[in-house]
């Protein structure tokens, strides 16, 4: 990975393609009540049926065409976005960071409860995106903040320094989040991320990232623009926040 942008773009490979082919047929059709951002947006947790050693449908995940150990995985998640996204659905908040930020979010650090308060849930490894339909770039693609997992990781280790390490998951960090993502957006490059079948994405555990509105005319096959993201977790909070 490319140590000063926090993401590189691998491929195209055919075996990376193989696998993506593989898992587009083996990904499940959301269900009506799980699409979001009024109907243009399936987050698919959990909804690729992989093995823990990547295989779906008999085809071996390609670890030998990526710069990766290969570790024991989840069920990927399928993100599905279609044309129009975003569009309101009932949260303005919501709707309005999605198209003003892209959604911009950190993974492992979600919103809980109705003060919405921030602590590091799942300490992950690294992201590696692997799309699965062939679109147009503005197809909603991957949003990234070169250099953003940089100012995250000072931003929480200052705030985390005063406590021991086994104790950084119980502690809140929403102001300390809120304000290193304010400087992400103020010194950070906004960069759009867009792939096809056969290349991966591998970004930074710490990166800011999030998914762009659909550019008007984009076209995207019926399923619409799908991208199978892996994470797998890490035992320590301290080797996500420290280590490289």
């Amino acid at each position: 990975m490319t140590a000063g942008r926090g993401w590189c773009r691998l491929g195209p490979d055919p075996r990376i393609a193989r696998w993506a082919k593989a898992a587009r047929r083996a990904a499940p059709v959301a269900a009506p009540e799980d699409w979001r951002a009024g109907g243009t947006w399936d987050l698919g947790l959990d909804a690729l049926p992989n093995d823990a050693a990547g295989h779906v449908r008999g085809v071996a995940f390609p670890w030998d065409a990526l710069p990766l150990t290969s570790v024991p995985l989840h069920a990927a998640q399928v993100s599905t976005v279609l044309p129009g996204y975003p569009r309101p659905d009932g949260d303005a908040g919501a709707h309005r960071w999605r198209l003003t930020r892209d959604g911009a979010h950190l993974d492992g650090v979600p919103a809980e409860g109705e003060g919405r308060r921030r602590h590091i849930r799942e300490p992950h490894a690294w992201i590696l995106g692997l799309p699965l339909t062939d679109c147009d770039p503005g197809a909603s693609p991957l949003v990234v903040w070169e250099g953003s997992h940089k100012v995250l990781r000072t931003g929480l280790l200052q705030a985390l320094a005063p406590h021991p390490p086994a104790t950084w998951s119980d502690i809140d960090i929403t102001e300390a989040y809120s304000a290193a993502r304010a400087r992400v957006f103020a010194t950070c490059a906004r960069v759009e991320v867009p792939a096809r079948p056969g290349e991966a994405l591998l970004v930074h555990r710490l990166m800011l990232h999030g998914v762009a509105p659909w550019a008007e005319g984009a076209t995207a096959p019926a399923a619409g623009r799908q991208i199978a993201y892996l994470r797998p977790l890490l035992t320590s909070v301290a080797d996500w926040l420290v280590a490289d």
